[in-house]
């Protein structure tokens, strides 16, 4: 059977108090409404519909060609935002899956069961639900004696027999396609001038169908975002999820209570994260690599056996066996070839170092492209910026670059050429060369006058 997802994503969230639409707040790294995204790509291959309203352009622009996209304007309750998504999903399936971009903890497991439930379900519907010690404001969840369901009672209508129940509606729901469409222009509108879409299992008990409901294992899938508060919950939540998964797969966590790897960072076996380190957006990290305490990863590929301490690296790559730390920065567009050694507090930008090249502590490298096995010495600046425009320094492969060396870009130093500790370089320097000095000058030895 083909199912056809419809994600509603066009609530306002006033209770977020954000100028932000609150199906694009973060969390673990991803906006809200891609996780929903995420979660139904598990079990179907068609492209959903998002359901979207406030804030349209910025979840349209969010989400991109991920999904197709319908207007509910105005937003008149959750039956009429299934109805705006009708002109796009009526005929396209056998299956309708409707969940909520603010309920990102859903399993894509937990979907599949309720699909497979309803592909075995003679009636319309079928339903998920949670069991919960505290309810929440949920509608209780009556059955009948057969596991079917009778009815849904929201908690302000309820008896104390119904306000007992702790079986609850979680409000994700599958459909057979065919009854859906023309079921849902039966809902009768609220007293408060909206269309819900739970009026559709009474529809449904009424007509003498059947309406089945499997639980979720987890009661945390049904966690929903409303407030910066369950923003907040879910976080903590979502991040215990996956430290456990990658312990799971071979990964030492020290101290999990202060680890944070969001959704799409991606790590090798034995590798091990000390306390404080944070791993965030399309991270790759190798094996057996050794990373924290105190230290930030961002959008990075780590090669194999590296050890970062305290550093920070954004948008960079570190081939296997890089060692760098404590306290060194990697800005976007860093490339350490394989075996790099950077000091502490060293500050890389924009550049490529040579396989086996070693850089001192204190020293800043930007816009500039250095050989194999370079020694790179403590204080070393390569002057990038002249103010107007950023010019590139090249260093051949085993130069030797004395400390506090200043090196004026544009500028080459040549294989096997040094620079003595102090020096200011403006030009270029051959292979072999030995310049030193301010202005840096070709070194001269002193021949001894000699007599008898």
């Amino acid at each position: 059977m083909k199912l056809i997802p419809v994600i509603l994503a066009a609530g306002h969230g006033t209770r977020m108090r954000s100028k932000t639409p609150k199906m694009l707040h973060p969390l673990a790294g991803q906006p809200l409404v891609m996780h929903a995204l995420r979660n139904v790509a598990a079990v179907t291959e068609e492209p959903p519909v998002v359901v979207v309203g406030f804030g349209e352009d910025a979840v349209r622009q969010a989400v991109g060609d991920a999904a197709r996209f319908a207007v509910q304007q105005p937003q008149l309750g959750t039956g009429h935002a299934v109805m705006a998504a009708e002109e796009l999903a009526a005929g396209q399936g056998d299956l309708v899956l409707v969940t909520y971009a603010d309920m990102p903890l859903l399993k894509p497991q937990t979907i599949a069961r309720l699909v497979e439930l309803q592909k075995d379900n003679p009636g319309p519907i079928s339903m998920l639900t949670v069991v919960l010690d505290d309810p929440h404001g949920f509608g209780r969840v009556v059955r009948n004696a057969d596991g079917t369901v009778r009815a849904i009672v929201e908690e302000a209508v309820a008896n104390p027999e119904q306000l007992a129940i702790r079986e609850l509606n979680a409000s994700v729901f599958c459909f057979r396609a065919e009854w859906l469409w023309p079921a849902l222009h039966r809902i009768q509108v609220s007293p408060k001038g909206e269309y819900y879409l739970t009026d559709l299992v009474e529809i449904a008990v009424n007509d003498g169908l059947q309406v089945r409901a499997v639980r979720a294992d987890d009661p945390t899938e049904a966690v929903g975002i409303n407030t910066r508060v369950h923003l907040a919950e879910a976080e903590a939540i979502l991040r215990k999820r996956i430290n456990e998964q990658w312990m799971l797969a071979g990964v030492t966590i020290v101290d999990p209570a202060t680890t944070f790897i969001e959704a799409d960072v991606t790590l090798g076996q034995d590798t091990v994260i000390w306390p404080n380190t944070y791993l965030r957006g399309k991270t790759v990290i190798g094996e057996n690599c050794n990373l924290g305490p105190d230290t930030i990863i961002e959008s990075s590929q780590i090669g194999n056996s590296c050890r970062v301490l305290a550093s920070c690296i954004e948008s960079s790559l570190l081939e296997d066996e890089v060692r760098m730390g404590p306290f060194c920065h990697l800005r976007p567009g860093a490339h350490l070839a394989k075996g790099v050694k950077m000091g502490n507090f060293g500050e890389v930008k924009g550049s490529y170092l040579g396989p086996g090249t070693q850089m001192g502590h204190f020293s800043y490298i930007g816009d500039a492209q250095i050989g194999a096995k370079v020694n790179i010495g403590a204080g070393t600046i390569t002057c990038n910026y002249d103010g107007v425009h950023k010019h590139k320094t090249e260093i051949g492969d085993n130069a030797f670059i004395g400390s506090d060396s200043m090196l004026v870009a544009p500028v080459k130093i040549g294989n096997r050429a040094k620079t003595g500790a102090g020096s200011v370089v403006t030009h270029d320097v051959p292979d072999d060369g030995v310049v030193v000095g301010v202005p840096a000058k070709p070194f001269q030895k002193k021949v001894e006058e000699g007599g008898e």
